[in-house]
């Protein structure tokens, strides 16, 4: 008996880890962004907690689907050498299985209890992200970060249209937002990971054009997002003091990749930037969520 529910408990512990959780968790700060955001203080609780199930269940298909065609380069690499399809411990039929399983059930519950619009959003990002980035670009392209950015940029448009039910301008901010917020944060990760894409042959920008090359895109993008933050406020989604918060977190944020020129150790460096940026998306999130004004549909 004992040995029966450990079997089982060490399977359970295999499915939960191929969903990876910390970047479905990561993700659903934004998706609540969105969402509250398009809410302006008329939040549904009932539809947040459907929005945020549906997408986590889509985001964890992502992930399955990433996990089965990664496993020859992730043996190679030191961080995810470890993981459960690499090791083996879980089928390729199987863990397809699982993740289409985990799609189909996101989709249903966006589609019965929120929108057609979100459902259809949040497969155009599952597919960039398992077909066009991970089985086109992200191993023969040096702009596959770029193209990656595109399924990143998803979650928030999601919880966005749970309640507005269509695409504006708002919509188009959040998308840009994150979509240029992913660049300086994927390239910190290549970084200070430089070795593990280096020995995969992964050909991000650190890899393939140099340190001083992804240094001077990282202080460009900062520079971007930081604009593209304070358009929520112009275009009159939020306040000022939403607007006061993306102003000095953006500038906090070019500060440190400017000194990113005279770091004399760029992966120390690379990690400040990268434990940064999930800073300033998680206090942007809450802000455009306390600071949203109403939205005049």
């Amino acid at each position: 008996m004992v040995y029966f529910i450990s079997r089982h408990t060490v399977l359970i512990k295999n499915f939960i880890s191929i969903t990876k959780p910390g970047i479905i968790f990561g993700n659903l700060i934004t998706v609540a962004g969105g969402f509250f955001l398009a809410s302006a203080g008329n939040a549904k609780l009932f539809l947040l907690l459907i929005t945020l199930t549906g997408i986590s269940l889509i985001i964890a298909a992502g992930c399955v689907f990433n996990n089965i065609i990664d496993r020859d380069i992730d043996q190679i690499m030191e961080r995810t050498k470890e993981r459960v399809m690499v090791k083996g411990l879980l089928s390729n039929r199987v863990a397809f299985a699982y993740g289409l399983v985990l799609a189909v059930v996101g989709s249903v519950l966006l589609w019965v209890y929120a929108n057609f619009l979100t459902v259809a959003v949040a497969l155009i990002g599952l597919f960039f992200y398992v077909v066009v980035y991970t089985l086109g670009f992200k191993r023969k392209s040096v702009h596959g970060t770029l193209i990656g950015s595109i399924s990143g940029a998803i979650p928030p448009v999601v919880g966005y249209c749970a309640v507005t039910n269509q695409l504006d301008a708002g919509a188009f901010i959040l998308f840009l937002m994150l979509s240029i917020w992913q660049m300086p944060h994927s390239f910190a990760i290549a970084i200070f990971r430089f070795n593990d894409y280096m020995s995969a042959d992964i050909p991000v920008l650190p890899v393939k054009r140099g340190i001083y090359n992804a240094k001077v895109n990282m202080l460009l993008y900062v520079c971007f997002f930081t604009i593209a933050a304070s358009l929520l406020t112009v275009f009159g989604y939020t306040g000022f003091y939403y607007l006061a918060a993306s102003l000095a977190i953006g500038l906090w944020w070019v500060r440190l990749a400017i000194r990113g020129f005279k770091a004399e150790n760029d992966k120390v460096w690379a990690r400040k930037m990268f434990g940064f940026s999930i800073i300033t998306i998680t206090v942007l999130s809450i802000m455009m969520s306390v600071d949203a004004v109403s939205i005049v549909l």
